[in-house]
């Protein structure tokens, strides 16, 4: 790891970021079921993953530097969602046939995941007031 590889995913990331602002702020209006935003972007962010990722491995179509594979992979695709890495590390798991630890691993994640949102939520009303919100602001909610 050097200064310069950080400073490239940094950039990614930031990048990232601001996509999955965007498509939040462009989400609001049809997100009032679902939140749409949230998916399109775990959809979209899963995809390219997936896509670069196999594209650009030392055996795939493309060859291109690790610095490159590291500001997609960890930094866009990191910045815009988390979900791609675990969707990318559940396929994994899958093509190698591993489909009960896949499995444990798809329900962990999800479990855990709202289980600590709701156990942060629950922690946090304790200082707030008992406040039942937990987004502040609609484009939280997509975010």
């Amino acid at each position: 790891m050097t200064f310069s590889t950080c400073v490239i995913v940094m950039i990614g990331g930031a990048i990232g970021t601001l996509g999955r602002y965007l498509i939040s702020v462009w989400a609001l209006p049809i997100s009032r079921d679902l939140p749409w935003g949230t998916i399109l972007i775990n959809v979209t962010g899963s995809f390219v993953i997936g896509l670069f990722g196999t594209l650009t491995l030392a055996s795939g179509r493309f060859l291109v530097s690790e610095n490159v594979r590291l500001f997609v992979m960890i930094g866009l695709c990191g910045g815009y969602t988390t979900f791609s890495s675990f969707s990318l590390q559940t396929l994994d798991l899958l093509r190698a046939g591993a489909t009960i630890r896949a499995s444990i691993n798809i329900a962990l994640s999800v479990l855990l995941c709202v289980g600590a949102v709701a156990l942060g939520h629950i922690v946090a009303a304790q200082f707030t007031d008992h406040a039942v919100p937990i987004a502040q602001a609609a484009i939280e909610e997509e975010g």
